[in-house]
């Protein structure tokens, strides 16, 4: 047996090791049966030798977050593990330090995973670029980040998100309003995205001037979408030829992410997925770049991360 006692600068930075309700230690037990224990700013770990060797590179692997008392979370750890087991720790010294842009409070928002950096690059290098995999995964958020940041560096003219009204067991016509209060709930989570970056109050003027554009997929039909960030989410809810439309509507100087779980289909069970058919006519088109994420890479609640694997088994 091995046992090493570390300290820590702050409570604050112990905290953000620990994790909430020290999920973290939990965590790091689990994966590699050494034992940790938090008492105040010390830590204690003690194990086989070589287990506890391996947790004590991926301890200082994860010293950049903890040290300024950044919440760690789960995909980080993993992360750490694959980048300590594989020889990769410079790569992810590299990721740590890679911040895409910076929130309305402050946030520096980063790749949190090797996929996700593998997405992020495949976007800022491809027109096309289609992200694939669990809720959670950063897939829509990500894309939005790299629009936003566009937009804000004059990289394009205008972000364009989309989504279908597919609805997940409930009726579009029992929804109160016109057509378009009737879908906004339906782009909801684009809005979401958009508020992490660009003040709410801006964001009517920046739509009525035409530089955010948010709207159902039949809107696109019949367009030319040049020089603009364009989104297309839960692309698994459309049909073969919605997906063939709204592909064929990039114009020069834009960019599309196309973002999808084809695990999460609402579409009635006699009907293709776009996004399944699109996967095995486009993959190996010159210019389209495909990334899947997994459980592994979700970044939400750890029990989001539990619930997908459970659903993947």
């Amino acid at each position: 047996m091995r046992t090493e006692n570390l300290q820590f600068p702050s409570n604050e930075s112990a905290i953000a090791f620990a994790g909430a309700g020290e999920e973290n230690l939990k965590l790091l037990s689990r994966h590699t049966g050494v034992q940790w224990v938090l008492r105040g700013r010390e830590i204690s770990l003690s194990g086989q030798p070589k287990a506890v060797e391996r947790c004590l590179q991926v301890f200082h692997a994860l010293a950049p977050y903890w040290k300024e008392g950044r919440a760690i979370v789960q995909p980080d750890i993993l992360t750490a593990f694959h980048a300590v087991d594989t020889g990769q720790t410079n790569e992810y010294k590299d990721l740590q330090k890679n911040v895409l842009a910076v929130t309305r409070k402050g946030e520096g928002i980063r790749a949190k995973t090797f996929r996700q950096r593998q997405y992020v690059k495949a976007i800022q290098t491809h027109d096309i670029t289609f992200g694939i995999g669990p809720a959670g995964t950063g897939k829509t958020f990500l894309a939005a980040v790299l629009a936003v940041k566009a937009l804000l560096n004059d990289e394009c003219d205008r972000i364009i998100l989309t989504r279908p009204a597919v609805e997940a067991g409930e009726k579009l016509g029992f929804l109160p309003g016109d057509l378009q209060q009737k879908v906004n709930p339906f782009l909801r989570p684009l809005y979401d995205s958009l508020y992490e970056f660009i003040d709410p109050t801006k964001i009517p003027d920046l739509m009525e001037r035409g530089k955010i554009e948010i709207a159902p997929l039949a809107y696109m039909r019949g367009r030319t979408l040049s020089h603009a960030f364009v989104i297309v989410d839960e692309a698994q809810n459309t049909t073969p030829a919605q997906l063939k439309m709204v592909l064929t509507r990039l114009g020069f100087g834009s960019r599309m992410v196309v973002t999808g779980d084809i695990t999460q289909t609402d579409l009635p069970s006699d009907r293709d997925s776009g996004l399944i058919v699109a996967q095995k006519i486009l993959k190996n088109v010159e210019g389209i770049a495909f990334c899947h994420l997994s459980s592994a890479d979700v970044i939400r609640h750890p029990l989001v991360q539990r619930i997908v694997a459970a659903y993947e088994k």
